[in-house]
């Protein structure tokens, strides 16, 4: 628990430096924009994974961050939808992420009973993989209008994409 604890504040203290800077911006973005930007972040990592180099320097790392802070802003675009200003107190917007960190926290711990913290043993590569898959079910999700007949919603998805992401950083940083 204190590593994925580690991981977690290091991306929310990025999360929030970052609405130091630029503020909530990102509240514009719909939920399948924010999908993209997943996909983006996803698909460059094992992009560069499968051709070995790299032409851009950001961190693979970065990219996980980014991809554990897109999910819980897509999180939070879902709770608030349209019915909040676009431009939100940092206060609230630090109330608003850790409220999901806690829920997507919860689902972490109550996977890892059942399944034993399995993703230690996964590859990177299988990490990433999975989260690509994610991303295409919530597309898929997210052209039948948010509707399913017997699978996870899009919160599932995305509370699943945040904690590969954070298991991703927690097996890099033992690199």
């Amino acid at each position: 628990m204190t590593q994925y604890d580690a991981v977690v504040n290091r991306c929310q203290e990025i999360f929030l430096n970052k609405t130091l800077d630029y503020g909530t911006a990102w509240r514009i973005l719909r939920p399948s924009s924010l999908t993209d930007q997943l996909f983006i972040k996803a698909k460059r990592i094992r992009s560069i994974d499968e051709k070995s180099k790299q032409m851009v320097e950001d961190s693979i790392e970065g990219d996980f961050v980014g991809l554990v802070n897109y999910a819980y802003m897509a999180l939070i675009q879902l709770e608030l939808g349209d019915k909040e200003e676009l431009e939100l107190p940092i206060a609230q917007a630090k109330s608003l992420y850790e409220k999901q960190v806690e829920t997507v926290r919860n689902l972490m711990v109550a996977k890892n009973h059942d399944y034993g913290e399995a993703w230690r043993d996964m590859r990177i590569s299988s990490i990433t993989d999975l989260i690509l898959m994610k991303i295409l079910r919530i597309r898929q999700i997210e052209d039948n209008k948010g509707k399913t007949l017997i699978s996870e919603g899009l919160d599932a998805n995305y509370a699943d994409i945040a904690n590969y992401a954070i298991f991703a950083l927690i097996l890099l940083s033992e690199v």
